[in-house]
């Protein structure tokens, strides 16, 4: 797994306030760039480290903080039994995450295929409609290319006797072809009316043809209609299989993601031979500031009662695990599992953050995390679905001949009773729903002079107070008395 900046740093660069405070830091007039910060260090190899994690959990669960897991890295020695077990359900994560996403191709090439299919179905279906034309030059151009396909497609199949073999290869035939494109039914009349001269021979097998021809035109049309709809039903179903295909895919490349052991090769505490595990735990807990009941209270200016707050304020808690151990495996049944002992460095922070900083680092966040193995499935899947999406909804979302005459009875304005329904103020199905997309916080703006002297104030007040009581809780429930 990539590994992740701490989120005390990000915080630093994200902010505008802590970025001030990290200046300051460095000029040495500030300790920590966090409103507070305490430290405990807890070495055991007996005792594991999910007690831990977990009464710290709880505890700011307890203190209405609603934690939030942001950062949980590892990575293993390479010579530990941890390590070889992990890569072997990695393995068998990428297989089936790799299998699928062989599924997912295929359905998305048939995809393709089918919207071809459909455009040219629909181009023949215009044919037909042309052909019903009250303008009569686009009807009998129509009706001349409707000959030709059925010459072509149907008529083609009898080989020698098809009426472009006659008329191209056989003597006493060479008129057939020009005829039958200039009759229109059985009484062998050209378009001034009058019956065509040709002779007997010729008149037989023209007026067999242009009743096969009939035949054909009447009962094709209907078939194309049919084949047009079962090929759009079909697509849907495809479409729908290729989404249910992409959220087979993602949990296993999920998981395969996050048994990928993260980038610490240097470090001094990972010695390829030894058995040893090295975690990276980060929880964030944060409270929302309630100003109006601050100010009902006399806490804040009364005046704030009312206010009307371009962004929330939140006192938050960022607890750090950094664990060292060394995996014992611990037999249940059939499976094994480890149980970690070791050491662990527990740092609390107190951070003041409003509304737009924590998005901004759920942004960041989302970058360097598992999105990026998620974005490959997304880029198979929704990105090309989205690419089609204009083609695809326009044959799924196009709608038969009864319902759009259904429609336009009941769009009609002349019941004056429809008002009282208030169908005048329906929007048509049709109409695509413009969707809520997130927006993205490119840089985060400075408090101005409310935010900084009041809501900044106070939650960092409170966070400063919250981290405390938390830091001594857990000290005391742990019997230490030392900390930093």
């Amino acid at each position: 797994m990539p590994e992740i900046k701490p989120i005390s740093k990000l915080i630093e660069e994200i902010s505008p306030y802590y970025k001030k405070r990290a200046e300051l830091k460095e000029v040495g007039s500030l300790r920590s760039v966090a409103e507070a910060e305490h430290s405990i260090g807890y070495d055991s190899s007996s005792e594991t480290l999910e007690p831990i994690y977990f009464f710290i959990t709880d505890l700011l669960a307890d203190f209405g903080l609603n934690p939030e897991k942001l950062v949980d890295n590892f990575i293993s020695s390479p010579g530990s039994g941890h390590f070889g077990e992990l890569g072997q359900r990695m393995t068998v994560m990428q297989q089936q995450g790799a299998k699928i996403l062989g599924d997912i191709n295929t359905v998305l090439r048939s995809v393709l295929n089918i919207i071809y299919d459909l455009k040219e179905f629909k181009i023949r279906m215009q044919t037909y409609q042309d052909y019903r034309s009250k303008d009569k030059a686009v009807s009998e151009g129509a009706l001349l290319s409707l000959k030709q396909i059925w010459m072509d497609k149907v008529d083609i199949q009898k080989g020698n006797s098809s009426v472009k073999a006659m008329a191209l290869g056989q003597g006493g035939f060479q008129t057939l072809l020009d005829a039958f494109l200039i009759v229109k039914d059985e009484s062998l009349k050209g378009s001034d009316g009058n019956e065509i001269d040709l002779n007997d021979r010729v008149k037989r097998i023209l007026q067999q043809r242009i009743q096969e021809f009939n035949s054909w035109l009447k009962h094709s049309e209907q078939e194309l209609e049919k084949r047009y709809e079962l090929e759009k039903n079909y697509l849907r179903s495809q479409v729908n299989s290729l989404k249910l295909y992409s959220r087979w895919a993602k949990p296993y490349l999920k998981v395969a993601q996050e048994l990928e052991a993260g980038e610490k090769r240097r470090s001094a505490n990972l010695i390829k031979t030894f058995n040893t595990i090295l975690l990276e735990l980060t929880l964030l807990g944060k409270s929302k500031i309630d100003v109006r009941q601050l100010a009902i209270n006399g806490e804040m200016p009364k005046d704030f009662k009312n206010l009307k707050l371009k962004r929330d304020y939140y006192s938050c808690i960022l607890v750090d695990f950094n664990f060292r151990g060394i995996p014992q495996r611990v037999s249940q049944g059939s499976q094994g599992h480890y149980a970690f002992g070791g050491k662990v460095d527990v740092t609390f922070r107190a951070y003041a953050l409003n509304s737009d900083e924590i998005k901004k680092l759920d942004q960041e966040l989302n970058k360097s995390d598992i999105a990026d193995v998620l974005n490959l499935v997304e880029g198979a899947t929704t990105d090309s679905l989205d690419r089609l999406s204009e083609e695809i909804n326009y044959f799924l979302e196009e709608k038969d001949k009864k319902e759009e005459k259904e429609e336009e009875k009941s769009d009609d304005s002349s019941n004056p009773f429809a008002a009282l329904f208030g169908f005048y103020n329906k929007e048509k199905k049709s109409e695509k729903k413009e969707e809520n997309k997130k927006e993205e916080i490119k840089e985060v703006k400075a408090d101005d002079w409310v935010e900084k002297t009041h809501l900044r104030t106070f939650a960092a007040g409170t966070s400063k107070d919250t981290v405390f009581k938390l830091f001594d809780v857990y000290k005391k429930a742990h019997g230490m008395s030392s900390f930093t």
